[in-house]
């Protein structure tokens, strides 16, 4: 079996926490691990890692190879695709990859997964894969969907027909239906959620895109080079559109392990651990006379009083509030700031690079102000700045510092300045992380004043 991990959507229902920088994936909600190293370590169990292929794109590449190697799953493999084309393109360009790549044979199964679930307890779900991948052998496309137990209108259902096996034939898939329609499908009994991951044979799948989605297959059919070439030419249309609403092969094998996409702030009220009045609370959070409250916070106090049925989330630099039920809107709170042309829906406050993070602590008319981090043994690129000049000061562990033709250790409470159109390089050779305070000043301080002349992580 190869397992095919999808990582390259930037979710916005999570918003302020997720953004464009950091989508939902990489985000760590109430446990140590983040959903896709959490999604990784699910599957370990059942596939060496070199079985493993993670679809992702350049923006998050750095983010994947690094929480890879912290879940011992190094040898997986990170497939980049070239432009967002939705679940039906991505999938394709694994299929062909892991044909072309790790020698898939056309009865091999591959087994389809998105990385931002939360899903326990595992022993059950490997128990679940397991009967899907027995299905998916048959040459069926296999969904896997999930028993509701309240009328959710925030996901897609399944329509299950006759038994076939340990699943059922698939009689139907529904959109996210209104909340009289989602009251009809649970009272059926025979209605299941969609849980987004598949299962079928390489070759299934092939046979299935070139009668149901000819435009896809004809450029998935070329040599890979030549397909990650014109995968922008692909249309961008999701798997069930593309494939599964229209084949005749579908059957659906139920998920009986506890299942959750983390769709929305509602969605992590549900799995937090509650206080004896309902409320969720992660962060200094501080609730008098609250009840069933989510109070999520990170840099600041959030103080509660009299609150019910009520979603806080602190950020840096964003705050929603929002009333319990009503999360789902958040997308249309990221919608109008993204036609306001608001930083906020794609940046934080600190980023995360390659070599580590920065964080703006202010800023304001020809001046800004970071913490950066760099990690041991990283460095950021030789680089210069036409319009600003930086000032650094070393607040933790040591620098060694290239300007022009020279270069210095530099080290606690010391610190250099660097003109502007100089030669620079700021690079960590020790065992703990380089903290440093950089002052900007000039009259352009954005991120795209920075020529690279030499890159490790070849960004130049």
């Amino acid at each position: 079996m190869k397992l095919i991990i999808l990582a390259g959507g930037g979710g916005t229902r999570l918003f302020p926490l997720s953004r464009t920088c950091l989508p939902k994936q990489f985000l760590k909600l109430g446990d140590s691990d983040s959903l896709l190293t959490q999604t990784v370590k699910r599957f370990l169990p059942l596939i060496k890692p070199a079985d493993i292929v993670v679809v992702t794109n350049k923006e998050y590449i750095h983010h994947v190879k690094t929480e890879l190697a912290a879940c011992g799953a190094s040898s997986a493999h990170v497939l980049l695709e070239p432009v967002a084309r939705n679940t039906a393109p991505a999938i394709a360009l694994a299929a062909r990859f892991c044909e072309t790549e790790l020698g898939a044979a056309a009865g091999e199964v591959l087994f389809v997964s998105p990385a931002d679930h939360i899903i326990h307890p595992v022993d059950i779900f490997i128990k679940n894969v397991r009967q899907a991948v027995d299905l998916a052998a048959q040459e069926k496309v296999v969904t896997l969907g999930i028993k509701p137990d309240k009328p959710e209108t925030g996901y897609g259902y399944i329509q299950a027909g006759r038994t076939f096996g340990s699943g059922y034939q698939v009689d139907s898939f529904r959109e996210k239906p209104d909340k009289a329609t989602a009251e009809d499908y649970l009272a059926a009994g025979n209605y299941y959620w969609n849980s987004g991951m598949f299962a079928f044979t390489a070759g299934c799948i092939m046979e299935e895109l070139c009668e149901h989605a000819p435009e896809i297959y004809q450029l998935v059919s070329a040599p890979l080079p030549e397909v990650i070439e014109h995968f922008a030419d692909m249309p961008a249309i999701s798997i069930d559109y593309a494939v599964a609403e229209k084949s005749a092969r579908v059957v659906m094998a139920p998920l009986t392990a506890y299942w959750n996409d983390i769709g929305s702030w509602d969605a992590i009220y549900d799995v937090l651990a509650k206080d004896h009045s309902g409320n969720a609370l992660k962060g200094d959070c501080l609730p008098i006379d609250c009840v069933n409250t989510l109070m999520l916070g990170k840099s600041r106090l959030i103080a509660g009083i009299g609150l019910e049925d009520v979603l806080v989330v602190e950020t840096d630099d964003v705050i929603v509030v929002a009333k319990r039920g009503e999360s789902q809107k958040v997308k249309d709170v990221v919608a109008e700031l993204k036609e306001r042309g608001r930083r906020e829906v794609d940046e934080h406050t600190t980023m995360y690079r390659p070599w580590g993070s920065y964080t703006v602590l202010g800023e304001g008319t020809g001046y800004k102000m970071k913490k950066i981090v760099v990690m041991p043994g990283q460095q950021l690129s030789l680089q210069l700045h036409y319009h600003r000049s930086e000032h650094w000061i070393v607040i933790g562990g040591t620098a060694k510092v290239t300007i022009g033709e020279q270069e210095q250790m530099v080290h606690v409470n010391e610190s250099v300045y660097i003109p502007p159109s100089t030669k620079h390089r700021l690079a960590n050779p020790g065992r703990m992380p380089l903290e440093i305070i950089e002052v900007q000043n000039g009259s352009y301080l954005e991120e795209d004043d920075i020529v690279r002349f030499d890159d490790v992580y070849g960004r130049t």
